[in-house]
């Protein structure tokens, strides 16, 4: 791409919002990205995803798209499929790659086979509770990972439906909550350490890592904690020496690219005492709102204007 034409603004259509648990974050994301792309100079409009969505894209005829869907369907690689069917370039990841990352416990396994440390876990639906007797497989589930664990539904995001559990009281209610989320939950043994989460971007040249961010939160770092102003601390980068830093970006660019990801992905990790980074969770759609961390650490770089712009001009696109 000649500079003449890097320099041209695009028309691009953010998708946000649909019927997801996490609507309004992606709705404060779209428009958030919105806002950074209009600065630059592009063309942008933010569809939330219904029954109109496919004509206005049609109608708008963007150069590039840029999902913002968070969780459920907006990761699992089926709206990606549609934006393929409609042979429109997007930000993001190939449906294979979202699938891949989207389901937690196959996140898990794939990174695992890669060589990245990921803590032990178990994955139940919940009808093995009514099947076996909620008591007998609670039962089993302690004794197999041992208390405290981190109860969590199968796919979404933004801590939504998870829980800390150190007694067997506390691991029922946990098992409660996370199945008003989602039919299947998987439950890990809990690791101690600092959370750091390493975004890697991809703008043409290969994958990068952001600057990791360093997470400190009072209680649990659930929704209103990493939503709502106040309860969270955040240090970027992280508190960490050279050593670690480049330790904890390494292994995000391997989940980065055991998973097969495309432009942008944020990867979850805790360290523990001993160094030794610990694979949670990976986003490949992460939170781009304010408070958001792939954003703060584009942010304290002094690049988020022109992360995104070259986001938009190096999309996916597939024949």
């Amino acid at each position: 791409m000649n500079d003449t034409i890097a320099t041209e603004p695009l028309r691009i259509a953010i998708l946000a919002g649909g019927l997801s648990h996490e609507r309004d974050i992606s709705l404060r994301s779209g428009h958030r990205v919105a806002q950074v792309l209009k600065h630059a100079g592009h063309s942008v409009i933010v569809l939330d995803i219904d029954a109109r969505t496919i004509g206005a894209l049609r109608a708008f005829s963007p150069d590039v798209v840029w999902p913002l869907a968070h969780g459920g369907h907006g990761e699992d690689g089926g709206l990606q499929n549609v934006l393929i069917a409609l042979e429109l370039p997007y930000v993001g990841t190939h449906s294979d790659g979202c699938q891949r990352s989207s389901f937690k416990p196959t996140a898990k396994a794939t990174v695992r086979a890669g060589g990245v440390l990921t803590p032990d876990s178990v994955t139940l639906p919940r009808a093995y509770f009514s099947q076996f007797g909620a008591q007998e497989v609670l039962g089993v589930v302690a004794e197999h990972l041992s208390l405290p664990v981190v109860v969590k539904p199968n796919q979404g995001g933004s801590g939504l439906g998870v829980s800390y559990a150190s007694t067997a009281d506390e691991l029922r209610s946990a098992m409660v909550a996370c199945f008003s989320y989602d039919d299947r939950a998987l439950i890990e043994s809990y690791v101690t350490g600092t959370e750091v989460a390493v975004s890697v971007v991809n703008t043409g040249n290969g994958p990068r890592a952001l600057p990791p961010v360093e997470v400190v939160s009072e209680g649990q770092y659930d929704f209103d904690a990493r939503y709502n102003p106040g309860r969270s601390e955040y240090f970027v980068p992280a508190r960490l020496d050279d050593a670690l830093i480049q330790r904890v970006q390494e292994t995000a660019l391997t989940v980065h690219d055991t998973l097969g990801l495309g432009n942008i992905s944020r990867t979850d990790l805790i360290l523990d005492d001993e160094g030794t980074p610990w694979f949670i969770d990976v986003n490949v759609v992460p939170g781009m709102t304010e408070n958001s961390l792939l954003p703060i650490a584009a942010e304290s770089e002094g690049e988020l204007t022109s992360l995104y712009d070259a986001l938009v001009r190096n999309p996916l696109v597939h024949p």
